[in-house]
C-alpha cells in the first residue's frame, strides 16, 4: 500500500522541524533508572524548564517508542526524540507503523532518530549480522518508505534523523531523511557535517556536559562516559578522522581528547561549547551533562543550566 506524500519523511520543510526543536534540549539515558511514573514526571519538569526537545537512546531497557509514548503523555510541548532507535531491532513495517503512530499521536512533537549502532550491539546482543552498516541503512529507509499502514494517518510529516559520522552516512542523511543526528562528537565535526549536508537538512549534534570546575575531578566524571564510547569502533574512527592520534584515545582518553568531547566547569563554560556548536552549523544541541553518580538523574544539572540554555536559546531565535 503506498504512503501518503504527505507522510514521507523529507527535507522538503526543515523550518518546522527547527522551530519545533528549538535551539536546546536534553539528551538523557538515565530516565530508564526510575519508576516510568517518575520519569513521566521528570520530563514534565524537563518541559517547565523550557528545553525543546528531549532525546532517549535505546540499548536493553525500555522501548524506546514505548517510553516516547509514556513521557510525551505527561507533556504538553517538548519533543520527544530517539536518539537512536536501532534499525536492527524492528523490521520496516514495525517501525514504521511506530513512527507513524507517534507521529499521529503527537503530531509535531516526535523525531526519530535511526541508526545502525555497534557491531557487539547488533551481533552479541541482539544476534544479527551487522554488515554493510551504509547499505542495510539506505535500504530499510526504502523498506519504511514502502511499508503498509492501515490505522489513522498521522496530519504532519514523519521526522526523522540518521545517526551519522563519516561522509557517506552523512550524505544519506541529507538525501533520505530530515538530517543528522551525530553523536560524541566536536564543534568541528558539527562544521564538517554542515557542509557535506548543505543548508537545509536538520543537524542536531549531541554535546556532554560537566558542571566541575576542579579539572582532575570534572575529567575523572567525563571519563566514565568517554570510556564507554570509545570502546566502539566507530567512534574511534570518526575521531582519527578529525585528527586525534589513536594513542590518545585509550583508557578513557587522554585530557585533549576528553576536553575536547565533554564541556566542563561552569554554566558558562558549558552553554559556550554549545553556542560553539551552533556557530558551526548546527540547528539543535541536545546537553548531556553527566553526573558523579552512577545511574544518577542529573535534576541539579538541568536546573542550573536551564537559564543559561535558554537564553541562548532566545538569542538564536531573535538572530
Amino acid at each position: 500500500m503506498p504512503n501518503d506524500a504527505s507522510e514521507q519523511a523529507t527535507n522538503s520543510a526543515p523550518g518546522d522541524a527547527r522551530d519545533m526543536l528549538g535551539a536546546v534540549g536534553i539528551w538523557t539515558g538515565t530516565l530508564d533508572f526510575v519508576p516510568a511514573a517518575e520519569a513521566r514526571d521528570l520530563v514534565a519538569e524537563l518541559e517547565s524548564l523550557g528545553y525543546g526537545a528531549l532525546w532517549i537512546p535505546e540499548v536493553a531497557g525500555r522501548d524506546v517508542f514505548v517510553h516516547l509514548a509514556l513521557v510525551l503523555s505527561g507533556t504538553s510541548r517538548i519533543v520527544g526524540a530517539t536518539g537512536i532507535a536501532n534499525i536492527w531491532a524492528r523490521d520496516a513495517v514495525t517501525m514504521a507503523g511506530a513512527m507513524k503512530g507517534l507521529t499521529e499521536a503527537f503530531p509535531g512533537r516526535v523525531v526519530f532518530g535511526l541508526g545502525v549502532s555497534h557491531r557487539n550491539l547488533v551481533e552479541d546482543l541482539r544476534g544479527h549480522r551487522y554488515e554493510r552498516p551504509l547499505q542495510a541503512m539506505r535500504a530499510y529507509l526504502d523498506a519504511v518508505e514502502a511499508a503498509p499502514y492501515t490505522a489513522e494517518r498521522p496530519s504532519v510529516p514523519v521526522r526523522r534523523v540518521l545517526a551519522a559520522l563519516g561522509p557517506k552516512m552523512l550524505r544519506l542523511a541529507a538525501e533520505a531523511a530530515d538530517g543528522a543526528h551525530p553523536y560524541f562528537v566536536t564543534p568541528e565535526h558539527t562544521a564538517g557535517a554542515r557542509e557535506i549536508l548543505g543548508a537545509g537538512p536538520l543537524l542536531c549534534p549531541e554535546q556532554a556536559v560537566v558542571l566541575e570546575p576542579d579539572p582532575g575531578r570534572a575529567r575523572e566524571i567525563a571519563r566514565t562516559y568517554t570510556s564507554v564510547y570509545l570502546s566502539q569502533p566507530n567512534y574511534v574512527r570518526n575521531l582519527v578522522r578529525l585528527g586525534f592520534d589513536e594513542a590518545d584515545l585509550v583508557g578513557g582518553g587522554s585530557d585533549a581528547v576528553v576536553d575536547a568531547l565533554v564541556a566542563w566547569g561552569s554554566v558558562e563554560d558549558c552553554v559556550a561549547r554549545v553556542a560553539a556548536h551552533l556557530d558551526a552549523g548546527a540547528d539543535h544541541v541536545p546537553v548531556q551533562p553527566i553526573d558523579a553518580a552512577r545511574r544518577g538523574v542529573p535534576r541539579r544539572q538541568w536546573q542550573e543550566l536551564a537559564p543559561a540554555l535558554s537564553e541562548l536559546a532566545s538569542r538564536r531565535r531573535q538572530g
